[in-house]
């Protein structure tokens, strides 16, 4: 939620300011401000508010990055809707991790093309992963020249001055930062549950794994100040945040660009002592970066939850050389035991990738191996997509389309089967529920998350929304519990 009144206050001191600011986040209030005025005055002569709707595409980095656009289009005097036809403004956070991603993007594209031929004022942003390929690029230029707004993932912290520069030019302005160092702070944000937050911890990748786009677009990585985090963190819950999930590309490689150098295990001691903060998740967790130190703070801690997304992405060790993931299928089943020991009741999820180039069927049941003996609670299952720029997107051997839709299949139906008998092992037990929601297909229920990341619908109301409950889970149903509510 945005403290109004201390936005407020900020934005007062730059009203009467005739130039911008050269430091940040300074130079960022004074085109909010600026804003502000466009969009009264569009308003006025409207006669009614001024609308956005935000589509985020792909990950939990970019739902926190359209938290913070939410948050200075707030300020900035737009109401947000959820029907992008309705809209006066429409932003898509894009995604650029599969190809299907970006078609999904331009399809949508040519849908609101004809909307904006009708409401000539509507303004389309891109924002996103996506903008960092010059191609993308290249070709909205040419083909969508109806976008009013590209800009990338490097400089979102400007996207008030961006749009300042639209309402101005009342031109397509595009703005794509190649790479970038900077980490800019303060600025407002709009979460969209008040009681739970992601807050990034860093930013960027440095592994190239050869399938991967993520450090071409993200940049190289770059690590929050820790007093900047825990402050957050503090706000957060002073706000009635009770849940903060941690997030990075890598997180376990979080601290590495720090002037003083500090680690991931490191960073949640320190995070932990904040008083009021209820439960701690994070996520991603590379393998090849999981030290001891950090299974032995989930062992001994009481806030962090007993969940950890670790990605395998392939049971084959000459697979993963070619991915470039730096472990080995055995050293990725000696972590899991290690874990597995430290915190015996872990709830454990994962990534896998069929079909690399050059994947054979024996591979294939490398994969299979590992994803019997580990057992994850449930697994993100993909087929691979080809990355123009990736070095596995060059590979000879790519493996047929027909082949690979098989092993996916099989693939599915084992891990599905495996993880309906490991969620079921916590039935009959009483565990603690944070509600998130009133249940969608029945209202007489509230929906909760465990802290293993599974979901449980139980008997509630509205009133419920936000609170820390515990549940009794009766009857697993595969994927999420059917519960009670039990007095404490």
């Amino acid at each position: 939620m945005i403290d109004q009144e201390k936005w407020s206050t900020i934005l007062e001191e730059y009203e009467h300011l005739d130039v911008a600011p050269v430091t940040e986040p300074q130079r960022q209030y004074y085109f909010i401000k600026k804003c502000q005025q466009y969009v009264k005055q569009e308003s006025e002569e409207l006669g009614r508010p001024l609308y956005c709707k935000i589509v985020t595409f792909g990950c939990q980095m970019n739902a926190r990055d359209s938290e913070k656009l939410t948050g200075i289009l707030e300020e900035i005097g737009y109401e947000m809707i959820d029907q992008e036809e309705k809209a006066d403004f429409v932003i898509y956070n894009t995604c650029t991790v599969r190809e299907n991603a970006n078609q999904r993007v331009y399809g949508r594209l040519g849908q609101l093309n004809r909307v904006k031929r009708k409401n000539p004022h509507m303004l389309i942003g891109l924002c996103g992963c996506m903008m960092q390929e010059p191609h993308v690029v290249e070709k909205l230029k040419k083909s969508y020249r109806f976008v009013d707004l590209i800009f990338g993932t490097h400089n979102i912290y400007k996207f008030a001055e961006v749009l300042a520069t639209r309402f101005e030019s009342g031109r397509m302005v595009i703005d794509i930062w190649k790479d970038t160092d900077r980490i800019v702070e303060d600025l407002p944000s709009d979460r969209k549950y008040s009681f739970k937050s992601g807050v990034n911890i860093m930013f960027g990748c440095n592994n190239f794994c050869s399938y991967c786009i993520v450090p071409y677009v993200r940049g190289r990585e770059r690590s929050r100040n820790p007093k900047d985090i825990i402050r957050e963190v503090e706000r957060l819950v002073s706000d009635g945040v009770k849940e903060v999930m941690l997030l990075g590309q890598n997180v376990n490689s979080y601290g590495k660009t720090l002037e003083d150098p500090m680690t991931f295990a490191e960073l949640l001691r320190e995070i932990e002592k904040v008083d009021g903060l209820e439960r701690l998740r994070f996520m991603t967790s590379h393998p090849k970066d999981l030290s001891d130190d950090l299974i032995a703070v989930m062992k001994d801690s009481s806030k962090i939850c007993h969940h950890l997304h670790l990605p395998v992405q392939s049971g084959s060790t000459r697979i993963l050389k070619k991915m470039n993931r730096r472990y080995t299928k055995e050293q990725y089943l000696e972590l899991v035991e290690k874990i597995r020991k430290a915190v015996p009741d872990i709830s454990l999820t994962t990534d896998i990738i069929v079909g690399f180039p050059q994947e054979t069927e024996e591979d294939f049941q490398e994969t299979l191996d590992v994803v019997r003996k580990v057992r994850f609670d449930s697994a993100f299952t993909f087929i691979y997509s080809k990355r123009t720029g990736t070095p596995a997107s060059v590979m000879e051997g790519q493996v047929p389309q027909e082949v690979v839709k098989d092993r996916f299949d099989r693939l599915l139906k084992e891990v599905q089967a495996i993880a309906a008998k490991e969620c079921a092992r916590f039935e009959s037990t009483v565990r603690t529920a944070l509600v998130e929601e009133v249940n969608d297909q029945d209202p007489s229920l509230v929906t909760g998350r465990l802290d293993n990341n599974l979901l449980v619908h139980f008997p509630g109301t509205k009133e419920m929304i936000g609170a820390l409950v515990p549940v009794r889970l009766l009857t697993c149903k595969g994927f999420y519990y059917i519960g009670e509510a039990v007095e404490k």
